[in-house]
């Protein structure tokens, strides 16, 4: 079998790490470099032109997609895409035979996105197609309207417009919504990404909120706010945090 060269592409070392190894069990696969932001994996691509490219979607510096628009489709060495999105979000992936691993990445999902790569003739031009309808798809998607959240052995559709504030516990959030909180499996930076910035607001680096939930903000210390919110929540709003919001809102003392 020919062997098949590997570029690595996640912002969180411990990732890397276990695909590295997973990769490594996986003859003839060679990891032939790794990169921890879309800036680096820009220019690892351009200087490897690796076979194959593990990327994450979510990171500093370029998301996924910014990496296959910086290259171009036309470019751009066939994907599997790494991501912490649920599989119904990834349907536009799977129409369009471009595979994914969802975080935590199991050995046989790797083992079998591998086994699919190596068996079909790599045929950029038609990687190409895919992609550019990809990132077609991808720009067209709309803000998410549902969540699908698990409970046990039950799922169901949390409508986002009920959500109160969303707290961050490492690749876990916590969804707040009436008094109740429900868990996604997802961080708290691709889940901001999805949501329409005229509905959310990220107020700290683990807190989202609904800007129709605040009831009241009061001024703190160093320029932060403190968010009172509808359910009897308060949380922080940072000072680095207004500064991200690109003056879409800004908050004036009385005289």
């Amino acid at each position: 079998m020919t062997e098949l060269r590997v570029l690595i592409v996640d912002d969180e070392e411990p990732g890397r790490r276990k695909l590295r190894r997973m990769l490594e069990a996986e003859p003839p696969v060679v990891v032939v470099g790794e990169a921890t932001n879309g800036t680096e994996a820009i220019a690892r691509i351009r200087e490897l032109d690796p076979d194959l490219v593990l990327l994450d979607i979510q990171m500093p510096h370029g998301n996924g997609f910014e990496v296959v628009e910086a290259i171009g489709p036309d470019a751009m060495p066939p994907v599997i895409f790494v991501t912490a999105y649920d599989e119904h979000a990834l349907r536009a992936f799977e129409v369009r035979a471009l595979d994914y691993l969802l975080k935590p990445v199991a050995p046989e999902r790797l083992r079998e996105a591998l086994t699919r790569v190596a068996h079909r003739p790599v045929d950029r031009v038609d990687g190409a197609i895919k992609l550019h309808h990809l990132l077609e798809t991808v720009a067209a998607r709309p803000y998410l309207t549902r969540l699908l959240v698990h409970g046990g052995d039950r799922a169901a559709l949390l409508a986002v417009d009920r959500i109160d504030w969303i707290e961050a516990d490492r690749n876990v959030v916590h969804l707040h919504a009436g008094g109740r909180a429900v868990q996604l499996r997802e961080s708290i930076s691709a889940l901001e990404e999805r949501l329409d910035p005229a509905q959310f607001l990220r107020v700290s680096r683990s807190v989202i909120v609904r800007l129709d939930a605040i009831r009241e903000l009061q001024p703190w210390s160093h320029g932060d706010y403190r968010v009172m919110l509808t359910d009897g929540t308060t949380v922080m709003w940072s000072r680095r945090y207004r500064a991200r919001n690109g003056g879409r809102f800004e908050v004036r003392s009385e005289s």
